[in-house]
């Protein structure tokens, strides 16, 4: 093992870089073999876990940075989040703040086109 670091240490960087040069396909194999299969990711929301000080503190210190970076006094906007609507229930907002629909689907476009057809009494369109 320590005939190939020292060989690695000697002419590694020249290796790698001729592979690349000549051979970018066996190149990126290697970088790909390099990197984990499976990576574990895990969601957290750290700012739940904060006290309303920490919380406070925080703000405090955004809002001297802000004042510092614009060079005076900021607006800061107080406000409670909603817990009704929309953005509650994770669906996006149209300009003038009504909820998006999603676009009919395959088959309920199939079932919009078969009802049209039974009311109006047509058998094919």
């Amino acid at each position: 093992m320590q005939a190939l670091l020292l060989h690695f240490r000697q002419h590694g960087k020249k290796a790698i870089e001729k592979v690349a040069r000549e051979q970018p396909a066996s190149y990126l194999k290697i970088l790909g073999l390099l990197v984990p299969r499976e990576h574990k990711v895990e969601h957290s929301n750290p700012i739940k876990d904060l006290t309303d000080e920490q919380l406070e503190a925080m703000i405090e210190y955004i809002k001297t940075s802000l004042e510092a970076q614009a060079g005076g006094p900021v607006k800061v906007i107080e406000g409670n989040r909603s817990r009704r609507g929309p953005a509650r229930m994770g669906m996006p907002l149209n300009r003038q703040g009504g909820r998006v629909r999603a676009p009919l689907g395959e088959g309920a476009r199939k079932s919009k086109i078969s009802i049209f057809m039974k009311r109006t009494g047509r058998k094919s369109c």
